[in-house]
């Protein structure tokens, strides 16, 4: 299985490349508009940065698992934020 650098570094490609900012990622990601993503949202995201189908299920249970601080299951504005800081403090 693809290493949690790797996949945030996939992310962080993706995001560069095909966005002006994290937060017009987020927007776009976040398909039903309600300021968070859910598992199929982070599933589509992990599917654009070009994780293999095979794992995305269990990458994107391990994201939420990872960053979701209030424990809803999903991903919020802030702990999106909050992985792509960490993803810009590791590739410093």
């Amino acid at each position: 299985m693809l290493s949690k650098e790797t996949i945030l570094n996939k992310i962080q490609i993706l995001i560069t490349n095909h966005f002006k900012t994290p937060e017009d990622a987020f927007k776009f990601f976040d398909k039903d508009g309600d300021g968070k993503l859910n598992k199929a949202e982070i599933v589509k995201l992990l599917k654009e940065a070009e994780i293999t189908g095979f794992i995305r299920g269990m990458v994107s249970s391990k994201l939420i698992e990872g960053y979701d601080k209030d424990g809803d299951h999903l991903i919020n504005w802030e702990e999106f934020k909050s992985a792509i800081d960490e993803i810009s403090d590791q590739s410093k």
